[in-house]
């Protein structure tokens, strides 16, 4: 009995000792450090997030939630296969963050001691890209109702340029965050007829539709979608007397407001030897059936000189279900890029890939979209409803975005213009 209380002694004696030797698992210490790498880009006041994760006080009841959102690594949003391509921009947290969290959690969210608190971030208020060089703003507020459904509304702003420049950053920021779906930015250089019948400076529902293609894209907002930073060398041209058209996506949430949302632009400092054009592989006719569960819509483009890929961005709205995006080369052999199993409408991610991928010329770039159009999708507005091609949500669109560079003299045109074939040997003899 006397040997049965000391090995019983013994083992608690040992239990506790392991015990003293392992630190609690606080906020301040452990928590901390992985929300300001993982969480407080967005989740602090002005950002996409509805909760700001800057204090204890703000954080500690969303503890649970957080644990689960980690564990189904829906946050941080990131959506790529992570055996299909590499990207330097990856923001899906490491096992090791996931493990300091989930432990944090289950031990209570205990705050500890805030001395073990390390510095606080510091971000830069209004503009993720530093100073702008040029803001281009809406010079008119424009009213946005309670409720309705908004199309598509655009608004031409010049840019006073009076020489042409190289942008190497750009940043829309909208005013009403709440209200503002997407911004996307285009810029119209001088001769372009695209809109010339509308007024600029006014905002206008156009009657025949966007005509996207008509633009260069320059950038563009979206919850999740990052500003345009470019590599040094890289950057979009705006030529003198080029105006921005803004395309402004408006949501009615039950509260009328008015907005004037912004764009800011860094300009190079340094020669230019790459120009970045932002192109698409898409498609404009298809036809989701009512009930779909796993449809296929496919779309490609062809490049006809090199140039190097910089990054992609797969776009569908709620029917969206997965993307993949590939490269064809001209020897047929077809490499897979990006491929997101589970496609997310409410984050519009670009992917980043390291420098240096170059495209041979003849290379085509294809995308194929898969739609859920089943009762199943939860997000499906009617799964009764046959799906085309529209402006809003409750339509479908299907791109398969990507920007590239190409060098800094070549005209665009050329890279989508297919070169024509040599006579055949003897054609055209007298």
């Amino acid at each position: 009995m006397i040997r049965t209380l000391g090995l019983t002694s013994l083992y608690l004696s040992a239990a506790f000792a392991v015990s003293a030797a392992t630190p609690p698992i606080t906020y301040y210490k452990h928590a901390l450090p992985v929300i300001q790498k993982n969480c407080q880009g967005c989740h602090r006041p002005g950002e996409p997030a509805p909760m700001a994760f800057l204090t204890y006080e703000g954080t500690r009841p969303w503890a649970k939630a957080m644990k689960q959102a980690v564990l189904r690594k829906s946050m941080p949003p990131w959506f790529a296969d992570p055996h299909v391509g590499k990207f330097t921009n990856d923001r899906s947290m490491s096992e090791a963050d996931v493990k300091t969290l989930v432990s944090w959690v289950d031990s209570g969210a205990p705050a500890g001691n805030p001395k073990d608190a390390p510095a606080p971030l510091t971000f830069t208020e209004g503009w993720s890209i530093g100073k702008p060089d040029l803001i281009v703003e809406i010079p008119e507020a424009i009213p946005v109702p309670a409720s309705g459904t908004i199309e598509y509304t655009y608004v031409i702003v010049p840019t006073g340029l009076t020489e042409d420049k190289w942008v190497q950053m750009a940043e829309a920021r909208p005013e009403q965050r709440a209200q503002v779906h997407h911004i996307i930015a285009f810029v119209r250089q001088p001769g372009n007829k695209w809109f010339r019948e509308y007024p600029v400076g006014k905002p206008f529902i156009p009657k025949r539709g966007g005509d996207m293609g008509m633009g260069e894209f320059l950038t563009g907002y979206a919850p999740g979608s990052p500003p345009e930073v470019l590599r040094p060398g890289q950057a979009k041209l705006i030529k003198a007397g080029a105006e921005l058209v803004f395309q402004m996506h408006f949501t009615a949430n039950g509260k009328a407001t008015a907005d004037r949302s912004r764009v800011g632009l860094v300009f190079s400092t340094e020669p230019v030897k790459q120009r970045v054009l932002t192109l698409a592989a898409s498609d404009h006719k298809f036809v989701i059936p009512p009930g779909a569960p796993n449809h296929r819509v496919d779309g490609a483009i062809t490049l006809h000189k090199p140039s190097e890929l910089i990054s992609l961005l797969p776009h569908m709205h709620l029917r969206g279900k997965a993307m993949e995006i590939s490269a064809v080369y001209p020897t047929g052999e077809r490499e897979k890029l990006l491929w997101v199993p589970n496609y997310d409408f409410n984050w519009q991610l670009w992917y980043q890939l390291p420098q240096g991928k170059i495209l041979p010329a003849g290379t085509r770039i294809e995308a194929t979209g898969y739609f859920d159009n089943s009762p199943n999708n939860k997000a499906n507005p009617d799964p009764t409803q046959a799906v085309r091609y529209g402006d809003q949500s409750w339509e479908e669109m299907m791109f398969g975005f990507f920007d590239i560079a190409i060098d800094a003299n070549m005209n665009p045109m050329d890279l989508l213009r297919a070169p024509k074939k040599a006579p055949a040997s003897g054609a055209g003899a007298e």
